[in-house]
């Protein structure tokens, strides 16, 4: 199913009559918690992609977080997060993605087991941090809901996937891979 443009965009393909101060809340928001540098990189990224594909965001299945990709998080490796239960990821990340799971379809049927396998695996200030993570990718939900989470204003290499970063501000940096 191709998924179209739902609402009326301006020249830089955003929606018309949003509300500025609700959209710099949202903006300011999320560039706090990508901010934060708690969790490592391979970590972030994983529970990033979760979200992506839990959401079908076209733009964020797209990217790569350069800075995982940096420590390793290979295409090959994240390719892993399909089918994590069985796969050769590492307990902690399991963990990270068993929580993306429970937080996006589930919340309140978090289990007890769950709950002591992430003290187990995290801190609490990197469980606060992955938790807010979660919330910063889900974001992404209005833009696929409004069909402007297309890949055409993305500078994709010929493999389909860019690099993203972010600089000191929280402000995002978009480059081919």
């Amino acid at each position: 199913m191709t998924r179209g443009v739902r609402v009326s965009c301006g020249d830089d393909g955003r929606p018309t009559g949003r509300d500025a101060a609700l959209v710099a809340a949202l903006a300011a928001y999320q560039d706090t918690v990508v901010r934060s540098s708690l969790l490592d990189p391979v970590t972030t990224e994983l529970v990033r992609l979760r979200c992506a594909r839990q959401h079908d965001c076209r733009i964020c299945q797209s990217l790569r977080l350069a800075p995982a990709r940096e420590s390793g998080a290979t295409d090959s490796f994240l390719k892993q997060i399909d089918h994590y239960e069985t796969s050769d990821l590492d307990e902690r990340h399991k963990v990270a993605l068993r929580l993306v799971d429970a937080f996006i379809w589930r919340p309140s049927d978090v289990s007890d087991e769950l709950v002591a396998a992430a003290h187990d695996n995290f801190t609490d200030a990197e469980l606060a941090e992955l938790l807010l993570d979660i919330t910063k990718w889900s974001t992404q939900k209005i833009h696929v809901t409004l069909g402007t989470d297309g890949t055409d204003r993305v500078p994709l290499d010929a493999s389909g996937i860019a690099l993203l970063d972010f600089d000191a501000t929280g402000a995002a940096r978009v480059t081919p891979a």
